[in-house]
């Protein structure tokens, strides 16, 4: 019964995504698209837009039908599971279809927050992030939803239709569930690296041909290779980063469901009178849980981003934050007490009666927000790395590269820090602190999956700010 509520309350939630994407994209279409010079640069960046991602499906189409027979053969052997070819063309299909309503939005989105801000600095951010917010919810919305189709198909449909003797254990549902990402991290391939070679040369050609031979400013309308430059923008940026954060996002949810599944395969950490299959049950349904209230409350913080008209990029980064922090801090609570109904209460696990994987979660998320305000400091002109980088400009090129170069390289040390640290700490709270005990270490592993899951809970909203 909790598990077809679990499901349903999912299920629903990544609908609310979904709906409300469609709200935020007529909310935009609705504002004025600016003067016709605006309206015909736009409508060029959509057709090359366009124009590239037919070819780009028309190839993709091709191999993915290719990997469906060799799977679907493979399946025949017994080598796999039948549903995997079916189960491989829909995850690619709906990574490709987020990068698409992604992109789509972002095109007709440009002039018209060129065309907003011209009238007021909010209104002009307000279509620009709900414009972001389309993607980010369209990511989340249409990857829980695979997830939960495919799990109502495998826990009870099968079963229903099949007899007992075709219902599968827990593991085996993890692990044919694990391999449904495959499709997403195909479509992935394709947009991310096809759209990321695009929008490169597209730039580069842009700055070449323009700035250095022809002495225009950046983004010159002059320059056709600008429009170029724009689509790559939109291909890559918008619609591969679409493609690449929503394989991202399922994969996390399922390797900590498997991880979940293989925790408490084992009778020896089991609380008294509880059976494995439900405790199995539990673990995987916390992942996609803690999703679906991710969901939620990101579409609230959407709606705390404003600001008022101050110019300076401090304050539109402050405006930004006030989702993304909202947003962050209510799924911390909504960590907590998932948790609690969910996860199995291992002996020497709780913390307060708390299940250790909360503070697994917390952490994922904590992890994620230090990271991204440490790229916020490192890259933003409000901040001294990047003045002192500027101020190198003053003896020439060569100083400038190599100090670029040498800041870029300075820069990663934190993350690595960060996510070594939080890896270490989500495993050990996880499982009671237990690092020697072998018994508890697939508990362990549990926790740094779901702390994953945590880190990508907000998706929703921390991909508006990039879109």
């Amino acid at each position: 019964m909790l598990a077809a509520i679990i499901i349903l309350l999912s299920t629903a939630a990544a609908i609310a995504a979904l709906v409300w994407a469609h709200r935020f994209f007529k909310e935009m279409m609705s504002y004025d698209e600016g003067t016709d010079l605006m309206k015909e640069i736009a409508q060029s960046v959509r057709l090359g837009a366009a124009a590239y991602l037919h070819q780009q499906i028309k190839w993709v189409t091709v191999v993915f039908i290719a990997i469906a027979i060799l799977l679907a053969l493979a399946a025949y052997l017994g080598l796999q599971s039948a549903m995997l070819p079916f189960a491989f063309l829909s995850g690619g299909f709906f990574s490709g279809l987020a990068g698409y309503f992604g992109m789509k939005t972002a095109t007709w989105a440009s002039s018209r927050t060129a065309a907003g801000a011209a009238k007021s600095l909010n209104e002009g951010l307000q279509i620009a992030f709900r414009s972001g917010a389309v993607m980010g919810l369209t990511v989340v919305g249409l990857g829980l939803l695979f997830i939960c189709i495919w799990f109502v198909i495998i826990y009870w449909l099968i079963p229903m239709f099949g007899g007992e003797a075709a219902r599968m254990s827990m593991s085996q549902i993890s692990v044919a569930m694990l391999s449904f990402g495959m499709g997403a991290s195909a479509q992935a391939l394709f947009a991310r690296v096809g759209g990321g070679i695009f929008t490169k040369a597209a730039d580069v050609g842009a700055d070449l041909v323009g700035k250095v031979e022809n002495s225009m400013k950046e983004d010159s309308p002059q320059n056709p290779a600008t429009i170029a430059d724009n689509v790559g923008d939109n291909v890559g940026d918008v619609a591969g980063m679409g493609a690449d954060l929503y394989e991202s996002y399922i994969g996390s949810i399922l390797a900590a469901a498997a991880l979940g599944a293989a925790a408490f395969a084992s009778q020896g950490i089991l609380p008294n009178g509880l059976e494995a299959t439900t405790a199995q049950l539990h673990a995987m349904l916390l992942p996609i849980a803690i999703a679906a209230a991710g969901i939620v409350l990101s579409i609230i913080g959407v709606y705390a981003v404003k600001t008022g008209e101050d110019l300076s990029q401090k304050a539109l980064l402050v405006a930004l934050a006030k989702g993304v922090n909202l947003s962050s801090a209510l799924v911390i609570i909504a960590s907590i007490v998932l948790s609690y109904i969910l996860m199995p209460k291992v002996e020497g696990t709780l913390i307060f009666g708390i299940p250790g994987v909360a503070f697994s979660i917390i952490l994922g998320l904590v992890a994620g927000w230090l990271i991204g305000k440490w790229t916020e400091y490192s890259t933003s002109d409000e901040y001294k790395p990047t003045r002192n980088l500027a101020g190198q400009a003053q003896t020439g090129p060569a100083t400038i590269i190599i100090n670029g170069i040498a800041d870029g390289m300075i820069s990663t040390w934190f993350p690595v820090v960060v996510i070594c640290a939080a890896t270490i700490a989500a495993f050990g709270f996880a499982n009671g602190g237990r690092f020697q005990d072998l018994e508890y270490f697939a508990l362990g592993l549990y926790g740094v999956g779901i702390a994953a899951v945590g880190m990508l809970s907000t998706l929703g909203i921390t991909l508006a700010t990039d879109a």
